[in-house]
């Protein structure tokens, strides 16, 4: 079978970090055309890259017969359009989040990829960590008894920098709870499942950044209820001083069950801390190997910054997805019940009460 041709629509900074080295990874597929609107941007990106096939239309881009899947990686604004224009040529697709910019535009694009019959996925890349991925398999198999406490926390230090179009709400919706909670959101609902309840805060402590206006959330903070009531704690923020950017900020996890407690970071991807019945303190556990690598990924866990190279296993398991005919993980579906609980946070901070969180779609 000849390799896959993938087209990248937005070719920026996680295009070419994360997207490009998964694809690579694969050894199935390789990127035949790059898209971008920004002339600069798509000129930077073939020039690193030395795809000559560019383009500054994604409609014109996706005629391309090369191309036989997409992967968005662009304003968040883009992401629904270029989905439904993937799903109506039949292309395969992967978007990053957040999907879209309210549920309800989340599922018109899970409908359109389902009723195409392609492959979809939504780019939650840190599922493919190996600690979340080792702390799940322990809470689904009991390890930690009826799981009591969730609490996520993602902070950094973006200070005042300008971020373009991520603090320009008609670009992207939300701040940082689109941008950085909906992975945590994510986290939450592959290890515990949906949320009942919510009440949300957010705040804009930064309405200028470099001279240019924010009017998007820089904090944000939710109280949860899930089925079967274990309590949820989650926040996120890009103004921790001190805590750095990217791999250098603080990214934890902690879920507290009846018979134990589990804490993992993205800090320390191949290891968790397990608190045992009787113990004094938390014990570092190494992950196992079978948990190291995603399943049928040729990635070596001994190789590279083990911070960074968990992201290439995610273009594995679409490229994987669509050479065996199967669906993808995480799908477009995870994407819509991330946008359903960003949506139920904005109408509690909105109308500043508990809302109840409905995932009928």
């Amino acid at each position: 079978m000849p390799p896959l041709g993938i087209l990248i629509i937005g070719t920026g900074n996680i295009a070419m970090a994360n997207h490009l080295p998964g694809i690579a990874l694969s050894g199935k597929a390789r990127v035949v055309a790059l898209c971008d609107s920004d002339p600069r941007v798509l000129e930077a990106a073939s020039r690193q890259t030395g795809i000559a096939r560019t383009y500054a239309d994604f409609e014109e881009a996706l005629k391309d017969p090369q191309v036989d899947a997409v992967i968005i990686a662009t304003p968040n604004i883009v992401h629904p359009p270029a989905v439904l224009a993937a799903a109506k040529l039949n292309k395969h697709v992967m978007s990053e989040k957040p999907l879209a910019l309210d549920a309800r535009t989340a599922v018109a694009m899970y409908r359109a990829a389902e009723a195409a019959g392609i492959v979809h996925m939504t780019a939650f890349t840190y599922r493919f960590v190996p600690a979340m991925r080792y702390t799940e398999h322990l809470v689904k198999s009991g390890a930690i008894g009826r799981p009591l406490h969730f609490r996520a926390q993602r902070f950094q230090d973006w200070q005042t920098r300008d971020l373009g179009w991520r603090q320009v709400k008609k670009l992207a919706g939300t701040g940082e709870l689109g941008d950085m909670l909906s992975h945590r959101i994510d986290y939450a609902h592959m290890l515990l499942g949906h949320f009942k309840r919510l009440v949300a805060d957010l705040r804009t402590f930064t309405p200028m950044r470099d001279g240019a206006p924010n009017d998007t959330d820089d904090w944000v903070a939710l109280i949860a209820a899930f089925d079967g009531d274990t309590t949820g704690v989650l926040e996120s923020t890009k103004l921790a001083v001190g805590r750095g950017e990217g791999y250098g900020g603080r990214d934890d996890v902690e879920i507290n069950g009846t018979e134990g407690t589990i804490v993992y970071s993205t800090q320390s991807p191949l290891e968790l801390r397990i608190g045992r019945k009787g113990a004094s303190d938390l014990e570092t556990v190494k992950v196992p190997m079978s948990f190291e690598v995603w399943p049928d990924s040729p990635r070596d866990p001994r190789q590279g910054d083990p911070r960074v190279t968990f992201r290439y296993d995610q273009g594995v398991e679409f490229i994987n997805a669509i050479v065996e005919k199967r669906p993808a993980r995480p799908s477009l579906l995870a994407g819509v019940e991330a946008q359903i609980v960003i949506d139920a946070a904005m109408r509690s901070h909105t109308e500043r009460r508990w809302v109840d969180v409905d995932y009928s779609i």
